[in-house]
């Protein structure tokens, strides 16, 4: 499930190494913050790692100084840019390689992510049949006022779950199971997260809304409208959206989303309690509706549509990702949702406009089952917390596999881009044994895979301005364990050849 991907590791995944490294390093697709670091000992042992400095993609760690040989396993779990919790495990060997110890598998913690789910969906609720309801009797709806109580009561769900979600982020952020969460280190772990930020903001907005609730002033039309303003914006803060790029349009683009969606779908139950009033003043607030909701509808939808463009890319990311998947089932609720407003239109609104007799209470009860269906989009939309978007997915797909290979006389950082099977660039920086740059008279990339029966392709390499030694158009045909040797020609009397093997893979 991560929407960040480790790309590179110092000690290389598998590899054995010579002596104890004083120095441990990930690499990853995008920026991240260290949660959990441990290293697992040859005799089982485990060691927690503190000492850390993170520069930019990649966490530089300090390695215990007492390694005895075997093979380790330096266990990680980072937080992504976008807040959600990746984890996973690099093996080395010191001198020759042990038995691996066993280090504890990524299960998925069914409680934890049942409670992250229907906290979001209460969450959800709250936001826009909260913050939105009293958003719409306070501006479009006044005689609406009589679903207040329900309008409090969505407010306090919402807050409540906010609250409860940010100690739920901390357990997945940790991978620590339900009964944790009372911990303080578990509440601490999910502020650090840019959902924290999320949380601040919007249980911010839900306080304001409640402590105005009563407020029919101007005072508690304006803080209606900070709270709806300040509620669609923290959405904006974590999530997908908040690591896409460009920022600059997609932050905004949420918004749009957010906010549009609160004002129609928070103004729903108001509308049907004066509906169900009636009165001139159930007619006006009813022509209101009709005339403000088509524009909310068609900014949320173009909102929607951006958002959805740069998060699914293709087509057939609809159909092969769990994230396609979702906006599949969003999307058939939405085109159900857009069909029976289409009804409530031209079918009941005209004649509820014209006060016969009947005709409102019909669109009232069309408007509870609007309703309902808003509450299904919003318990399909809430599993988006745990699919990474098919954007995530190709970024990482197309980081590159990366070694280190070294010998006495010369060490080369090798990078294979994307690091996956298919067309790729092989290049290389090669290193003097001091770690100062190298410049080789030639330089000679050799690949074979013995176990598939593919005997070495040479591909020679060009020095680039910036001191990097590449050779495009190579085609690695299949996934798996390649074999990978560069051949350097140091001088015309001296070849230099390091060699090493690369995991390549789908």
């Amino acid at each position: 499930m991560a929407h960040a991907s480790l790309t590179g590791a110092v000690p290389a995944d598998g590899a054995v190494v010579n002596a104890p490294p004083k120095t441990l390093s990930l690499s990853f697709s995008e920026p991240v913050s260290p949660l959990v670091l441990r290293l697992i000992l040859p005799d089982g042992q485990s060691k927690t790692l503190e000492t850390f400095v993170l520069r930019d993609r990649t966490l530089e760690i300090a390695a215990p100084g007492d390694l005895a040989a075997g093979t380790h396993v330096l266990a990680w779990r980072v937080v992504s840019e976008d807040g959600h919790p990746v984890a996973g495990s690099t093996i080395f060997s010191i001198g020759a390689p042990s038995s691996a110890p066993q280090a504890a598998g990524e299960a998925i913690d069914w409680p934890v992510r049942t409670a992250l789910w229907l906290a979001r969906i209460a969450m959800y609720a709250g936001l826009f049949f909260g913050i939105g309801g009293l958003f719409a009797v306070r501006w479009l709806i006044p005689d609406g006022a009589a679903g207040l109580p329900v309008i409090k009561m969505a407010l306090l769900l919402g807050f409540s779950a906010t609250v409860v979600s940010l100690g739920l982020q901390g357990l997945d952020a940790l991978g620590a199971p339900l009964s944790n969460l009372t911990d303080r280190a578990v509440w601490s772990a999910g502020l650090a997260t840019s959902f924290g930020l999320t949380v601040v903001v919007l249980s911010f907005a839900f306080l304001l809304a409640l402590v105005t609730s009563s407020r029919a002033t101007f005072s508690g039309r304006a803080a209606s409208l900070v709270a709806v303003v300040a509620g669609s914006a923290a959405m904006a803060l974590s999530g997908h959206a908040s690591s896409a790029t460009p920022q600059w349009l997609m932050r905004p683009a949420v918004f749009v989303h957010v906010v549009t969606i609160a004002i129609w779908i928070g103004s729903l139950p108001p509308l049907a309690y004066a509906l169900q009033h009636g009165g001139d003043a159930a007619r006006q607030a009813l022509g209101r509706f009709s005339r403000l909701i088509p524009v909310c509808v068609a900014a949320l939808t173009a909102a929607g549509l951006l958002l959805a463009i740069v998060q699914v890319q293709t087509f057939d990311a609809l159909v092969s990702t769990a994230y396609g998947n979702v906006l599949l089932a969003k999307t058939a609720l939405l085109v159900v949702l857009f069909l029976l407003v289409v009804a409530n239109r031209w079918v009941f609104t005209k004649p509820a406009e014209r006060g016969e007799l009947g005709s409102a209470r019909r669109l009232a009860r069309a408007i509870i089952i609007e309703t309902m269906i808003a509450l299904a989009i919003f318990a399909v939309a809430a599993t988006w917390r745990f699919t990474p978007p098919p954007r995530a997915l190709a970024i990482a797909a197309a980081q590159p596999v990366s070694i280190h290979i070294h010998a006495d006389k010369a060490m080369a950082e090798i990078a294979v881009t994307p690091g996956r099977a298919g067309p790729v660039e092989l290049s290389a920086v090669i290193l003097a044994p001091d770690f100062t740059t190298m410049i080789p008279k030639e330089v000679t990339f050799v690949l074979f895979n013995p176990q598939a029966g593919i005997e070495p392709m040479r591909r020679k390499a060009t020095l680039q301005a910036d001191g990097v030694w590449r050779a495009s158009g190579v085609v690695v045909p299949i996934a798996g364990q390649w074999h990978l040797r560069v051949d350097i020609l140091v001088s015309d009397f001296e070849l230099v050849r390091l060699q090493d093997t690369i995991e390549i893979p789908r």
